[in-house]
């Protein structure tokens, strides 16, 4: 349903941009005074700023009624187009009208006219020209937007003396057309043509790689529509939606032998024969002994072209090499590169991987070798020459926001020394689109572990150390690097395992280095949508307490088991907010993985009260990454010590404790679950963890 629910949606077409609806609102809604009207023509919302309205060459004005005139006005109160209909004093209506042939709608008792604006929605105002309104009951006023050619198929129960109000609310089709990002225009019907509503930078919502940008322009609105290239068919907003037409399947297209290339077709006539083989029986058969003479000569000659030509052509092709390497090094900013780790020189000459090597390793980039694709890139598995297994990241597209993304994450992963952080090994960039080449970490990630088909997923003593090394990984990036690294793309899709389940964070393609002086930065949004901070989704100001926030959501996706971006309770809330919600009513067991409920203890409840600190609307109210840290630490050196005491038999209480703590309600009582530390204790903790 569209609009205040009055268009039903029946039909939607990719390839002309509109949706075909039913008003079930039937005629518009009029206000009838003593002789004159005025109302409203709903659709999808009045002065509505979204991707629809009425298409100007699929939809026409009706007008139904005897002497009146009837006109369409936009929000500024100005006329966009009107018709008239009358009626005779002497006509029998049923007798003349509908037994003329054709059209039923010619301006006696009814009149039709083009719409030549499109808008969300428009004002109607009516006029009855005869002021005793004598003919009113040969047909009832009633004032329509209908889809061309509706009307002549229902004009016998519409032009009827004894309509009643249920023909009045019979549905009616419309058409709509839609546009992305669709804005309405600053002089409303003064067309703007200036080509801007096609993203400038990226691919907007064209999605497949085989799909390009159109801009819409009007009266009322501007916008952009996503086609597949010529010689491509499908869906060209989801990606890989634009596939090949396979042209020598149609027919008439070719009378030879054809083959299929991408976005196109190569048609020639069979061996021995000549013309055009597009056209029917063109194809002709040509003189063998002719062809077999000039082969011959022609052959020798090429022969003799081709071995003195060799020589030259080596050299050639090794100097064009050369600087066409020189070119890519300096397009792919290998000089930011440089400059980026300026105070380690030898990191840089270090790091650079010659292409042949990375072909090598991949088999010249096998698809049998291909691991996945991320937001950033397609990745492969590798063996270097010295036998380190990696990971190859290969971007998408060698566009330059994507270039300097890249160049961004080689110099944050060069500065890098982590257990708990993928290894950076270098990187290539002698080709079109820049290479990386890092630690293959063989286990796959964190979401695919969590996220199995089947009610037994990661064991909560597994869960709880991934989180705890997590934890460890954002606080060294927040706090033991010269420039603090903000990752701002923490999720379960960038936690990687090892075999042996350790956790690796990996993708630091959209990080940010603040330096120590500054409390944040402000910068363009990245993130993925249910893990990203509000805060800074709405400021767009980037801080510390950002990766927080998605490491807050983190332990809620292990707690709960539930995909944070696609979750909705049944009150349509997030998971977050029905998270906080049922932790503060003290009905957590509700969202809880039962996995969770059995093999935990009261370290669970820990856990989630530290997830809902982290989830504070208040980024100065949330705890900082050491602090969780050290929280995850001390729940997990106290599961261990309590299962110990209970093997012995014993229970020791726990002393000297400073933290945060929650209030939980439940029927009128209030508990509070805490987590405590002293000062020495994190002492002891920081020189058990070495970084």
């Amino acid at each position: 349903m569209l609009g205040n629910g009055t268009l039903q949606v029946v039909g939607i077409s990719l390839a002309d941009a509109t949706v075909r609806a039913m008003d079930l609102a039937g005629a518009a809604n009029m206000t009838l005074g003593t002789i004159d009207g005025n109302g409203t023509w709903a659709g999808v919302g009045y002065d509505s700023d979204g991707p629809y309205v009425v298409s100007e060459t699929r939809n026409q004005l009706l007008v139904t009624g005897c002497n009146v005139l009837v006109t369409l006005l936009g929000s500024s109160s100005n006329g966009i187009v009107g018709c008239s209909s009358f009626c005779s004093n002497n006509d029998r209506w049923t007798g003349t009208v509908l037994s003329i042939p054709g059209d039923k709608c010619s301006g006696l008792g009814c009149c039709k006219t083009p719409i030549p604006i499109g808008r969300p929605s428009y004002h109607v105002q009516l006029k009855n020209l005869d002021s005793s309104r004598e003919q009113d009951s040969k047909v009832p006023n009633a004032v329509r937007i209908a889809e061309l050619g509706w009307f002549d198929g229902f004009a016998d129960e519409l032009l009827s003396p004894a309509s009643t109000n249920t023909s009045l609310r019979r549905p009616v089709p419309v058409v709509l057309d839609w546009a992305v990002a669709s804005t309405a225009v600053i002089t409303p019907g003064v067309p703007q043509f200036d080509n801007s509503s096609c993203p400038t930078a990226g691919r907007g919502a064209c999605l497949s790689s085989n799909s390009f940008c159109r801009n819409v322009t009007g009266n009322y609105r501007t916008g952009y529509v996503c086609r597949c290239e010529e010689g491509y068919d499908g869906n060209p907003y989801v990606a890989g939606g634009c596939r090949d037409i396979d042209e020598c399947k149609l027919p008439g297209k070719c009378y030879g032998q054809c083959t299929n290339t991408p976005g196109s077709f190569v048609c020639r006539c069979p061996r021995g024969a000549r013309g055009n083989a597009s056209i029917p029986n063109d194809c002709v058969k040509s003189n063998l002994g002719l062809s077999v003479g000039i082969g011959v000569g022609s052959g020798a000659g090429l022969l003799v072209m081709a071995l003195g030509a060799t020589f030259l052509t080596r050299k050639i092709k090794s100097r064009r090499a050369r600087i066409l390497r020189q070119k890519f090094f300096k397009q792919n900013r290998g000089h930011l590169l440089q400059q980026l780790v300026s105070q380690k020189a030898d990191i840089a000459e270090r790091m650079i991987i010659p292409l042949a090597e990375l072909e090598k390793a991949t088999n010249n980039f096998d698809e049998s070798r291909e691991l996945g694709g991320g937001g950033h890139g397609t990745v492969y598995k590798g063996i270097l020459s010295d036998l380190h297994v990696v990971a190859i990241k290969k971007s998408k597209i060698a566009v330059q926001r994507e270039i300097d993304e890249f160049i961004n994450e080689v110099a944050i992963l060069s500065q890098i020394n982590h257990r708990n952080v993928v290894k950076l090994f270098g990187c290539c960039l002698e080709t079109k689109v820049p290479l990386l080449a890092y630690e293959f970490i063989s286990n796959g990630t964190l979401y695919h572990h969590l996220h199995v088909d089947g009610p037994i997923s990661l064991p909560w003593e597994d869960r709880l150390r991934i989180a705890t090394e997590t934890a460890k990984a954002l606080a060294y990036l927040h706090s033991a690097v010269s420039f603090p690294i903000i990752h701002r793309d923490i999720k379960s899709h960038n936690i990687l395992l090892d075999g042996s389940l350790t956790t690796k964070v990996s993708d630091f393609g959209a990080s940010r280095c603040i330096p120590a002086e500054q409390n944040g930065v402000t910068t363009a949004i990245q993130g993925t949508l249910g893990y990203l901070d509000p805060m800074y989704y709405y400021t767009g100001r980037l801080i510390e307490k950002s990766d927080v926030f998605s490491f807050g959501v983190v332990l809620i996706e292990l707690l709960t088991r539930k995909e944070p971006y696609s979750y909705k309770s049944p009150e349509n809330d997030g998971l977050v907010a029905h998270f906080t919600t049922l932790l503060t009513h003290g009905n957590l067991d509700d969202i809880l993985d039962p996995q969770v409920k059995e093999e935990g203890g009261k370290e669970v409840e820990e856990v989630a009260v530290l997830a809902m600190a982290c989830v504070n609307l208040k980024s100065e109210e949330r705890p900082t990454m050491r602090q969780v840290e050290m929280t995850l630490e001390s729940v997990r050196s106290s599961c261990l010590e309590q299962e110990v005491l209970h093997s012995e038999g014993t229970k020791k209480s726990n002393d000297n404790h400073v933290s945060w703590r929650y209030p939980v309600i439940s029927e009128g009582t209030s508990m509070q679950s805490t987590r405590q530390y002293s000062l020495e204790e994190e002492y002891l903790l920081s020189s058990r963890q070495p970084r």
